[in-house]
């Protein structure tokens, strides 16, 4: 009986560490990191050890090595063991520059041990793709903007250049979640050359969205998981160049896609658990015929058995 009742706490305390572990977004949280640090030598135009990270059919296909991602068992997956190697080993990934932050290591080990799961949604930029795509020319900070920059990096956040020699920026916010407010996103206004930003899983409002309205040359912003609401997508409308939107996870309706409509360069809009509309994304489709929409999947109730009538009783001879 005693044993019976250890083994019974065990389970439910080994549940509560299960539920207590964020589920992984691959679009959201593992895409960006491939993008950044692994598609330069495992992409399109290289492929080390004939691994491509920039497709799914790639990376899960390969004949010659099945163990590169074992879904549910990172322990086994050449990747993450790759990735959590010491700078000073020759095997570990990425092979130039700096090893990936342990934040980012520990999200890949979770993703894969949560199954590993990649959406067929997901789209992968290229640094050539990404230049095709914005056609940017190239860009000088201002003092006023480096100012900012370093104003940022005493809050412990890095708007970093895309690329060497390149003077537009990326930020991302969202390691810090609940510690960023609005008060956070004051410099941003500042830095016009920002192109990438990430405040996903922040404590941001609409309010805070009054900071980027100005960074014209952003294409692609993540706000999901956040409390921004329609009025706060009206911070929007003027970021012409803006090709990737994040809305998962937000309160936002049919009335805030109506501050979308102008945005004629949005190319990917996730709108995963928000409160839209199947009627408020054909609505919006009909000004952006080439946007592409995601509302995930959604489950609908089970339809009700029609009620079975009684079973009537046999006559009485």
């Amino acid at each position: 009986m005693k044993n019976s009742l250890l083994t019974a706490v065990g389970i439910c305390l080994g549940c509560g560490v299960l539920n207590a572990q964020e589920k992984v977004d691959f679009i959201r949280d593992i895409q960006p990191i491939f993008e950044k640090s692994c598609v330069k030598c495992h992409g399109p135009e290289k492929q080390k050890g004939k691994l491509r990270l920039d497709s799914k059919d790639s990376t899960f296909n390969r004949a010659s090595d099945s163990q590169v991602i074992v879904p549910g068992n990172a322990e086994k997956s050449d990747l993450h063991r790759r990735v959590a190697l010491p700078q000073s080993e020759d095997d570990r990934m990425p092979n130039e520059g700096d090893p990936l932050p342990k934040a980012q290591v520990d999200l890949i080990k979770n993703w894969i041990n949560q199954g590993a799961i990649w959406p067929d949604a997901a789209t992968f930029k290229t640094a050539g793709s990404e230049k095709k795509e914005t056609k940017l020319p190239d860009y000088k900070p201002s003092a006023e903007e480096l100012k900012a920059i370093a104003q940022l990096e005493t809050l412990g956040i890095s708007a970093r250049p895309i690329a060497m020699n390149l003077g537009w920026r990326e930020a991302s916010f969202h390691l810090l979640g609940s510690n960023v407010t609005d008060t956070t996103l004051a410099p941003l206004k500042s830095i016009l050359g920002l192109v990438d930003l990430n405040l996903g899983g922040t404590k941001i409002t609409d309010a805070g969205l009054s900071n980027i309205k100005s960074l014209t040359n952003l294409t692609r912003l993540h706000l999901e998981r956040t409390e921004i609401t329609d009025s706060g997508l009206s911070h929007l409308k003027d970021l012409q160049n803006l090709t990737y939107l994040n809305l998962y996870g937000t309160p936002v309706t049919d009335s805030g896609l109506e501050h979308l409509k102008s945005l004629s360069s949005l190319k990917n809009l996730y709108l995963w658990q928000t409160k839209v509309s199947e009627g408020g994304v054909g609505n919006l489709q009909k000004s952006l015929p080439k946007l592409e929409i995601s509302r995930g999947f959604e489950l609908k109730p089970p339809e009700k058995e029609p009620a079975k009538e009684p079973a009537k009783e046999e006559e009485k001879k």
